[in-house]
């Protein structure tokens, strides 16, 4: 499965150009741009999967700095800065990673 089996590609790709310059990373916006905001929890926990690459149950600080690649292979790094207030907005628990359930309650804000 891939990202534009969820979502539109065309949602990705302008929601990825929206956020091409460094340090401009909102999660908000992203997710509501992308179309997962409203996407039922089936599809957000797909999404979460994708992301989870190292199949943990978890995504980790290192996941997330690629997090725009699991979206589209030409998304760019976020930077430390934009990942770790990324991490802090879902890690509700402070155990340093985002479970299945934290990360539902994120693109739900």
């Amino acid at each position: 499965m891939a990202m534009k089996d969820i979502l539109k590609a065309d949602d990705i790709q302008k929601a990825l150009d929206a956020f091409k310059a460094a340090d401009s990373f909102d999660h908000k916006r992203f997710f509501a741009m992308v179309g997962l905001k409203t996407k039922p929890d089936d599809d957000v926990k797909k999404v979460f999967l994708l992301l989870d690459v190292d199949n943990s149950g978890f995504i980790e600080e290192e996941e997330l700095k690629f997090v725009l690649k699991g979206f589209a292979t030409d998304g760019r790094d976020l930077t430390d800065k934009e990942t770790k207030t990324f991490l802090e907005a879902a890690d509700k628990d402070g155990d340093g990673k985002i479970g299945m359930e934290e990360f539902i309650a994120l693109v739900r804000e």
